[in-house]
């Protein structure tokens, strides 16, 4: 009976590609200097051949001499070296099956390759070996096995080179030739112009922090947001909703996107005109790119995992996550919350990175800023979120005796001024502008829009 396991089984490797490589340097030691960009030590099999690399890199780091077998020799004679690196004899060899230096690149890759596919095989082995160890915990083996894998693609990807001023000059300027040209943006648009001027969209692997009192809005924000991307924009969404049902969400998209009085559809009062209006929003939605994932309370690394398989499977471009308090981060119960959100206020600042798309989280502001405009010191929990934050907007609406006629007037048409607050943007500048909060469609929208809400005409007109 045939056996899946890899007992017994050589792994991949290619001994007469490594001679190649080891040879093409020792006959010209410019060779080097175009594998090393991506060729380390570890990708040769043979443990010899192994030990010469790392030898001949420490030649050239030592030596101001010419790389070639008289000099090398003398290296591993004084550094004792010769008989890992296999012999002088073997050493000599090497040149002889080289019959032209031009390939070394080639044959370079080959053994990147080679050596992927067995890091491949020990990352399975380890997987199954701690799969097996019913002591671990599952998550935490799936989250460091999907880590694992993930640092693997991106090793062969070449995501560890380093970059020179020279080559980031022209790709940056190329990128910025083709934005002028075209007049597209690098970052995402919420499509509301006064924070889509502000923050020129939101950007690749920015960890973005929306804070708020409760009853403020922060969910409705997001949906907002949320809305205009997959309608407007066509991007492809990834929503985390660990407070509201998949359903409950949405019921409000459904909401914003007809403009139907939201407690009509709650209370099943909807008139012919309005259900009208739902079934032609619902055929709005019905296309777009909204992937909603809506466990209460989710840990941590379930989270990171599902995001993992929303960008794989659908090439997400944006994730929001509603919020970062109902996040179980998954901690020895006597951590303080503090570091807990801390720990995870990192954790999807790296998630950012690694997916390289933009993550938009949700959190509360403390108590103190009742009934005044909050500051980034008023964010819940955690000092770290404002620091592991690109980008933090906090969201606030006056009360009491701060409220004017004009805002009464609006209230009694459903409008809700609301101040958007850009207090910290790590990549460009900060400032306050007003959105109308719609409190019977649960939307907001641009304050020009919500004068006819107050003029009672049809906003959609």
């Amino acid at each position: 009976m045939a056996s899946n396991s890899m007992l017994g089984r050589v792994p991949p490797h290619n001994e007469e590609a490594e001679r190649a490589v080891l040879g093409a340097i020792l006959l010209n030691d410019k060779v080097l200097v175009e594998v090393t960009d991506f060729l380390s030590k570890d990708d040769f099999y043979k443990v010899g051949h192994q030990e010469l690399f790392d030898a001949i890199i420490q030649f050239r780091q030592d030596s101001t001499e010419t790389l070639d077998l008289i000099t090398l020799s003398s290296f591993l004679k004084k550094k004792d070296l010769v008989d890992k690196c296999g012999g002088l004899s073997y050493i000599s060899t090497l040149t002889s099956d080289v019959p032209t230096t031009t390939n070394a690149a080639y044959y370079a890759k080959i053994l990147k390759a080679l050596a992927q596919r067995r890091k491949l095989l020990t990352f399975s082995s380890k997987i199954k070996d701690a799969a097996f160890d019913e002591s671990q915990d599952i998550q935490k083996v799936i989250d460091e096995g999907e880590q694992s894998l993930s640092k693997l693609n991106n090793e062969a990807a070449g995501s560890d080179n380093y970059y020179s001023i020279k080559d980031l000059i022209t790709t940056t300027i190329s990128e910025i030739e083709e934005r002028s040209t075209s007049g597209l943006k690098s970052g995402f648009d919420s499509c509301y112009a006064p924070l889509d001027s502000i923050t020129g969209g939101f950007k690749k692997q920015e960890f973005i922090i929306v804070g708020a009192r409760p009853s403020i809005g922060k969910t409705a924000f997001a949906l907002s947001v949320t809305l205009n991307m997959i309608v407007k924009k066509k991007y492809r969404v990834g929503f985390f909703s660990l407070e509201m049902s998949a359903s409950s969400l949405m019921e409000r998209l459904i909401t914003g996107q007809s403009h139907v009085d939201f407690s009509h559809i709650r209370k099943a009062t909807l008139k012919n005109s309005e259900m009208n209006s739902i079934i032609d929003a619902s055929g709005a939605l019905y296309d777009a790119e909204l992937y909603i994932q809506d466990t209460p309370n989710m840990k941590l690394m379930e989270l990171r995992a599902q995001a993992r398989r929303m960008k794989l499977e659908h090439d997400i471009q944006i994730i929001f996550i509603d919020y970062i308090g109902l996040i179980d981060a998954e901690a020895d119960a006597r951590i303080p919350r503090h570091e807990q959100i801390s720990i995870i206020s990192r954790s999807l600042k790296q998630l950012a990175r690694e997916l390289d798309l933009p993550v938009i989280c949700l959190s509360q502001v403390g108590r103190q800023a009742d009934g005044v405009e909050p500051k980034l010191a008023d964010l819940r929990d955690s000092g770290s979120i404002e620091q592991d934050a690109d980008v933090v907007i906090l969201l606030h609406r006056d009360v009491g005796k701060n409220r004017t006629d004009d805002d009464a007037e609006r209230e009694k048409n459903n409008v809700q001024e609301t101040k958007v607050i850009m207090a910290k943007n790590r990549n460009g500048e900060t400032g306050v502008f007003s959105l109308a909060f719609i409190s019977n469609i649960v939307r907001f929208e641009e304050m020009e829009l919500s004068r006819k809400y107050v003029a009672g005409s049809n906003p959609n007109a």
